[in-house]
């Protein structure tokens, strides 16, 4: 683990929050110049605690608001095959989100559509054809309650 302190801390916290903020306007919020600012957020980005700047879209107004979680299990367990279903699984568009679980599946998947017809589609073509998985359970987000993507500080 990388060691940060305080400051880093804050516009880390800043940051994840609104990403298109100028240097400026982020040292103002923690009381320092923009010089030091610039070379801590740069530093970051070099040591890989920034990844990325992205933009979050609104699903519903982009047409793709229907949400499954789809817990799959393998067939078989082998390096190859486990090797494999990740590779099928990061080609798909669909599925946004990809987590190797522990208990009673493998996998746990979360995949963005536009509506029912939409996953059923996908279930078939895509994730059918993806060799040695076992068994798919679905589950259907009716609402959703909290979703973020800041990573608690």
């Amino acid at each position: 683990m990388i060691a940060l302190d305080e400051i880093d801390l804050k516009l880390l916290d800043i940051l994840q929050n609104n990403g298109k903020l100028t240097t400026k306007e982020i040292a103002e919020q923690v009381h320092l110049s923009s010089t030091p600012v610039y070379e801590r957020i740069k530093r970051m980005e070099r040591e890989g605690i920034i990844d990325k700047y992205v933009a979050i879209l609104e699903a519903e107004k982009v047409g793709k608001s229907f949400i499954v979680f789809c817990h799959v299990t393998l067939k078989q367990h082998t390096k190859k095959i486990g090797n494999q279903f990740v590779q099928d699984i990061i080609s798909l568009r669909e599925v946004t989100e990809c987590y190797n679980v522990s208990g009673d599946y493998d996998f746990l998947l979360k995949i963005v559509v536009r509506d029912m017809k939409h996953y059923q589609s996908f279930v078939i073509n895509d994730l059918g054809s993806i060799k040695n998985i076992g068994s798919v359970h679905s589950t259907f987000v009716m609402g959703v309650i909290k979703h973020s993507y800041a990573i608690p500080l």
